[in-house]
């Protein structure tokens, strides 16, 4: 580990998750913090504006492309469970965005305005990657199951008729109510892991168990502030769904230019201690 990595996280000796004392305190902020790293968020996405509108675009190329797909070969019935499994893997697609903003917060203009990236975790953080797609996958399959214990194996009655299904009936009503707590768990567990690790990982010399293990301990130590957070980014993306995803081109790259002003804000200040 080299001393740029001492100061922001040394391996504690009986945690065993890689984080300094002072690195899982809280940090104090105001609940509505995330509200400053989205103006921040706004300002990175303003400078070398083609760098991080060429990324929305491919995200948003790569989103209607997915969603093509599945109505193509008939899986339209995991297009919900789809939509919100996104959340899951967006802040592994947002490595590009975390670096542009890193590049400017050093002023470094030039590496800014590329798209390229090479994270010091190296291949941990595909790994990483690997693993929320895993939990994507997993969250997809429990919807289903979740389906068919309340309509049974059936076929799908097509999404149309899907609404009137859930809103209309006992059933519907209770699939949604017991799918939207199953989804929060799943969503509140990825968001977790995910939030600060990737961004980590992106500056840092540090395995993907332990970068997902300090994400969680971060957000939990400062839990009022990072669900006010989840929340934001839950609204946004919502817009993002009413506009056909077209408002991502946008969306993306602010959420991914912000959670990096809020892993400075949170995880960053390990270094100060």
């Amino acid at each position: 580990m080299n001393e740029s990595d001492k100061g922001y996280w040394l391996l504690s000796e009986t945690s065993g998750i890689g984080v300094t004392r002072d690195a899982a305190l809280q940090r104090h902020l105001p609940v509505m913090a995330g509200l400053g790293w989205l103006a921040a968020g706004w300002r990175d996405l303003w400078r070398r504006p083609a760098t991080s509108l060429a990324y929305g675009f491919g995200v948003y190329v790569l989103s209607v492309a997915f969603l093509w797909t599945l109505f193509a070969f008939g899986r339209d019935y995991i297009l919900f469970p789809a939509l919100a499994g996104f959340m899951i893997i967006a802040p592994f697609l947002a490595l590009g965005l975390y670096q542009k903003s890193r590049a400017l917060e050093s002023g470094d203009e030039a590496a800014a305005g590329r798209l390229t990236f090479r994270p010091q975790a190296g291949a941990q953080v595909f790994f990483a990657g690997l693993l929320l797609t895993l939990v994507l996958l997993l969250w997809m399959r429990a919807a289903v199951l979740l389906y068919a214990l309340f309509f049974g194996v059936t076929a799908f009655p097509g999404l149309a008729q899907l609404f009137a299904l859930l809103l209309t009936t006992p059933e519907g009503w209770l699939m949604l109510i017991v799918g939207t707590a199953v989804g929060g768990l799943f969503a509140a567990f990825a968001f977790a892991i995910s939030v600060f690790s990737m961004p980590m990982m992106l500056e840092q010399r540090i395995d993907a168990l332990t970068a997902m293990a300090t994400s969680m301990k971060l957000v939990w130590n400062n839990f009022l502030p990072m669900v006010a957070w989840g929340l934001m980014v839950i609204v946004l993306f919502a817009v993002c769904v009413a506009t056909g995803l077209l408002a991502m081109i946008v969306i993306f790259p602010l959420l991914g230019h912000a959670t990096w002003h809020g892993y400075r804000a949170i995880a960053g200040r390990a270094q100060e201690g």
